[in-house]
């Protein structure tokens, strides 16, 4: 990965991307996947034991690749690629593998014109599983997808609180995923926003916000306008902190072109 960001334009819309992906102190395998290519950015983390993990990554990454575009995304077509996903991932389930299995999450530009227009003015996020999205804007941090795990279904009944969802044995354990727990159907959550010039995005796998409070991640995008070196620097805290997973941080800033 090279050490400046990746720019780019992508309708009427200029962006900077920076990503880092890492095994991890404890892995020696990295089962992470991610796509920076506009208009999709992603992070996909893989479950199954290290080959079908990484296999089960790829294969998300790849049911996005497939779809060349020019113009931003509808939901519809974002729909169409996590199916997509979903159904690559299954159908590594035919094979030797055990179970695999991965999450997704990310963001594409889009468009809230009902019949697709080459101007970007809208964000479509969407996740399945406990890989995340974070908004940086005005300063404040604002995780904007919601974990499919036990304990975050247990912290919305009020059964237990953030800080002890954070130190629980069953923080791991996830509701959602693509392949093994859905079969060929994705039930991946989308949220739309406006796209905002000065607004940072961070999509990270769960090797990250395990290791990092949301206020050590926010102060770390703060501190670094780069958004290459703001991923390596959360990388190396997270690594610092145990990197007892692998860790993969996709930072992305929309520069200019954007709606207000």
């Amino acid at each position: 990965m090279s050490e400046e960001p990746t720019t780019g334009t992508f309708g009427g819309l200029s962006f900077a991307v920076g990503v880092v992906t890492d095994p991890g102190r404890r892995r020696p395998h990295n089962e992470d996947a991610y796509l920076a290519q506009a208009p999709w950015f992603l992070v996909a983390d893989g479950m199954g034991g290290h080959q079908s993990g990484a296999l089960a990554s790829s294969a998300v990454v790849r049911a996005f690749t497939e779809v060349k575009r020019r113009v931003p995304v509808s939901e519809r077509t974002l729909r169409k690629c996590l199916n997509a996903a979903a159904r690559y991932t299954d159908q590594l389930s035919t094979q030797t593998f055990d179970a695999p299995g991965s999450t997704v999450s990310g963001l594409v530009f889009g468009s809230s014109a009902t019949s697709e227009t080459k101007t970007v003015d809208q964000l479509l996020v969407f996740n399945e599983g406990d890989s995340r999205t974070y908004r940086l804007a005005g300063g404040q941090l604002e995780q904007i997808t919601t974990d499919h795990s036990q304990v975050q279904e247990l912290v919305d009944a009020g059964l237990m609180t953030p800080q002890e969802a954070r130190v629980s044995t069953s923080r791991n354990v996830i509701t959602r995923a693509l392949g093994a727990m859905s079969g060929p159907y994705a039930h991946a959550d989308i949220f739309t926003i406006p796209a905002r010039v000065g607004d940072r995005f961070l999509i990270c796998s769960d090797g990250l916000s395990d290791e990092l409070e949301d206020q050590q991640i926010r102060a770390l995008l703060l501190e670094h306008e780069d958004p290459q070196e703001a991923a390596h620097r959360l990388t190396k805290a997270a690594l610092n902190a145990g990197g007892k997973d692998n860790i993969t941080v996709l930072v992305l800033d929309l520069l200019a072109g954007a709606g207000a």
